[in-house]
């Protein structure tokens, strides 16, 4: 290994996690969570932990047969490993940034147990860091391994005894200042002699001086100076309530230490990166953590049949067979020498990206996006942008939504969504000051409902996880009591915890701006109104762009509410794994609250084939264990669907958003209307949009004597009057009505269907007086394409006065306007006339 320790930023070390002897089931008769789950949930808090004087934790993985592997930060050497002495200032200045470290830990109430000189790192400039010291903390103090942890010369004789408390790491912090000053202690003694001598040591007046001279070191010990001898006779009393804290301890280092701290100049680009950023570009570069332990024998592959049992007793336990090891202390240190080489066509330049500065457009961003996520330098360039626009927030808001439309670094999305939901503030204080500890009613459901909760992702399916859900629950039902708990509520705030597992109070956060956005009042204890209409937009949304599809569900009486509620109910993530729900909420938080309509319309078009051959049985049975979909394809797809259709046709009366304030924008249909319905309803802004770019072909159903006065240019009469109910052909409507719906059927434009409630002459001068207010405003803003729009007749009645009495008849009026797909089938309009069978084709 070389010894050019900048090419090493982290390390590895490994163990084996307890297992459980006997049952595998607790007593409330679920499986007993791995020790290397709790593990895993426990070492969280450690990846968030930020200190000069710590290590970086970077990961913690689980491999098979309860092996887990931590990842953290590396510099320079060890003190076991230093060969020179050191002076008695250096060391004031190394027990002083131990002592900053360890004090910093014990307010956040995290106990070292472990410390010793193989995990205190120094680098050339002098800076200490300690390594590994959430060991402890993330095996609950010991209790989920089965081997001891720390090292026998540096325990307490109270950690001997009864496992010890924060005051034992000043005991082994006073051992390390006596051992750095007079020499190792015990070196040739075995662990058992070694626990002996320190608990003989309790009937020593000066535990310090005792340890010296049951060294052979007394003469060294007594050339230490006086304040060094004061501070480590105060970590060594052996009752723990006299011994100093290290708060006080760094008070008195603080006015003994004489070396002034050296300013490191900080390094510029690759190396500059921040650390995470670092380990997850290395590992998309190629990285394999596993690889380097193997290659340091620090995991060995032996045959399975040497670990299998010589004896299986009744209550489950093993005789022989594999042996728990003791933990190895060794580490394996990572080059980034793949990196850098991976990353070495770079310019400095493209480190420090500016915002007014137009960037490049990337051959990455046309693939898939499971793809762009494993693409190293891709990854990199979104990586640091992302970075410069978050540090901006909020006055970044508008740039993060537009490069959120593309894609979303996996590394960021839990700060991203965050900003994309506008979550800011104190918003610590604000959780902390909610009661999240009080029983309340709901606890009971809660608690059944969370251990089936995404029980396959290892942050959420231990002890940790199921703890932090309760409380976001509990949290959230207390800030908002018109709502009631809801199952499916907890399978809703899973993405955001699993996001920010660490960060309650922004998941928290990120829940209470995600539900009024885009799930108004469906938590409401009489919801029944909201899912319905949400239900009914949803089924016109099928019956738009799936209409095929949509009658023969029709037809087999498989309705929305028979298998769409949980969809909507919780945004799908009851029904897809987290790893999709992501990418599928990505798009969510970019589009708005209409995408979650066309996503299931997305759904319906994946599994179209199936359903077309299905009949109601088959299609129950397909509903509620979905087949894989591919969620990349579905979000494109419900994107450009969204997207493509008129705003108005996913209008709901139920929801959060702004309320329309132009009267031509406005869609209200009665719900008794809107249930009975199955195409959707165009506001008049959109229709005019719609003829504008010829995007549209317009079905009069008037009388001819309505239509011959006025109407809309381009359009089509077929006076609903003269439909033959019987017949199913398209030239039953007339050659040219035929020619122009085919026109259209080919071009798949959209066909808007106008007509009148009561065609009597004062609703027809109403329903042209609503053109020409809506067309006297459209002429106010001197559009040039709007000439030419309607025929002559319709222009001299846009010049005539408005009687302002019939304005508000327009609401009225704009309920006649339906909308759906140019490829419809038999069906989809019979409330108004039956459509010829051609369409479908």
């Amino acid at each position: 290994m070389r010894e050019d320790n900048d090419d090493y930023k982290f390390a590895a070390c490994t163990f084996f996690a307890k297992d459980h002897p006997g049952e595998t089931c607790g007593s409330n008769g679920l499986p007993l969570t791995p020790s290397s789950v709790t593990i895993i949930g426990q070492a969280q808090r450690l990846l968030i932990l930020k200190h000069p004087n710590l290590c970086t934790y970077l990961d913690i993985i689980r491999c098979k047969h309860e092996r887990i592997i931590v990842v953290a930060e590396v510099i320079g050497k060890s003190l076991k490993e230093t060969k020179s002495k050191f002076s008695f200032e250096e060391i004031v200045n190394i027990g002083l940034q131990i002592a900053n470290a360890l004090n910093f830990l014990h307010k956040l109430d995290i106990t070292h147990r472990t410390l010793s000189d193989d995990n205190i790192l120094i680098d050339s400039n002098g800076q200490v860091k300690l390594f590994n010291y959430g060991m402890n903390y993330m095996t609950k103090e010991g209790n989920e391994v089965a081997f001891p942890i720390g090292i026998p010369r540096y325990f307490s004789p109270e950690t001997i005894l009864s496992g010890g408390g924060p005051s034992a790491d000043v005991w082994s912090f006073g051992i390390i200042l006596l051992e750095l000053c007079i020499g190792k202690l015990w070196q040739n003694l075995k662990p058992g002699p070694i626990l002996r001598r320190i608990l003989t040591l309790v009937h020593a007046g000066n535990a310090a001086e005792r340890i010296a001279r049951e060294n052979d070191y007394y003469d060294i010990y007594k050339q230490v100076p006086d304040y060094l001898k004061n501070i480590i006779e105060k970590c060594l009393k052996i009752y723990p309530s006299e011994r100093a804290t290290f708060e006080e301890l760094v008070s008195e280092l603080s006015c003994l230490n004489t070396k002034t701290h050296v300013e490191i100049k900080r390094v510029r680009g690759l190396m500059g990166c921040d650390l995470h950023v670092l380990y997850h570009l290395w590992q998309l570069a190629g990285g394999d953590v596993q690889a380097e332990l193997k290659k340091n024998c620090l995991i060995k592959n032996s045959p399975p049949i040497l670990s299998m049992p010589i004896a299986i007793l009744l209550d489950g336990c093993t005789i022989g067979g594999k042996t728990g090891a003791l933990f190895d202390r060794r580490i394996a240190k990572y080059s980034l020498d793949l990196l850098k080489l991976r990353l070495s066509h770079i310019s400095p330049h493209d480190f420090y990206p500016l915002m007014h500065e137009k960037r490049k457009v990337y051959d990455a961003v046309t693939l898939p996006k499971i793809i762009r996520e494993r693409d190293t330098e891709y990854q990199f360039y979104r990586l640091l942008w992302f970075q410069r626009l978050l540090k901006g927030y909020p006055h970044t808001a508008a740039y993060i939504r537009a490069e959120a439309e593309v894609d979303i670094p996996p590394l960021l999305r839990g700060d991203v969504w965050a900003a994309l939901l506008g979550v800011c503030g104190d918003i610590e204080s604000q959780y902390e000051r909610i009661d999240k500890e009080t029983p309340t009613p709901t606890d009971k459901q809660i608690d059944v409902d969370i251990p089936r909760c995404h029980q396959y992702c290892l942050l959420l399916c231990g002890e940790a996880g199921h703890r932090a859900l309760k409380r976001l629950l509990k949290a959230w039902l207390l800030t908002n009591p018109q709502y009631v708990y809801w199952q499916g509520l907890d399978s809703l705030t899973a993405p955001f915890l699993f996001l920010n597992f660490c960060n309650e109070a922004r998941a928290f956060a990120c829940l209470q701006a995600f539900v009024p956005k885009f799930l108004h009042n469906f938590f409401l204890k009489d919801n029944s109104s909201v899912i319905k209409e949400y239900l009914a937009k949803f089924w016109q949304m099928a019956a738009f762009h799936e209409p095929e599809l949509a009658t023969h569900l029709h037809e087999i009486n498989f309705v929305p509410e028979l298998f769409a509620i949980p969809w909507f109910l919780t945004m799908f993530s009851h029904v897809f794994p987290l790893h999709k729900i992501l990418h599928l909420w990505d798009a969510l938080l970019v589009e708005g609250p209409s995408l979650p309509l066309f996503m299931g319309v997305g759904i319906l078009r994946q599994l179209r084939d199936t359903l077309l051959s299905s009949g109601f049985n088959e299609c129950i049975l397909l509903s509620s264990d979905l087949p894989e979909i591919d969620i990349g394809e579905c979000v494109k797809e419900s994107i450009n669907m969204c997207r493509s259709s008129p705003r108005s046709i996913s209008y709901r009366r139920y929801t959060n958003e702004p309320a329309v304030k132009e009267p031509a924008d406005d869609v209200v249909i009665p719900m008794e209307t809107l249930f009975s319905e199955i195409c959707p309803r165009i506001s008049l802004s959109d229709f005019f949009s719609l003829v504008c770019q010829d995007k549209c072909c317009v079905i009069d159903i008037r009388s001819n004597l309505l239509y011959e006065k006025s109407c809309i240019e381009g359009s089509i009469n077929v006076p609903y009057s003269g439909v033959q109910l019987g017949q199913h052909e398209l030239r039953a409507l007339g050659l040219r009505p035929q020619r122009v719906i085919s026109e259209a059927v080919k071009q798949k434009k959209t066909v808007v269907v106008a007509s009148a409630e009561d065609e009597t002459a004062q609703l027809c001068e109403f329903f042209l007086g609503g053109f020409s207010l809506l067309a006297s405003r459209r002429r106010s803003t001197s559009r040039p394409d709007m000439e030419g729009y309607f025929d002559n007749d319709l222009k001299d009645v846009f010049e005539a006065d408005i009687d302002p009495v019939s304005r508000p008849c327009l609401i009225d009026i704009r309920y006649r306007l339906q909308v759906m797909s140019s490829y419809l089938t038999l069906g989809m309009i019979k409330m108004l006339f039956p459509l010829p069978r051609e369409i479908a084709r």
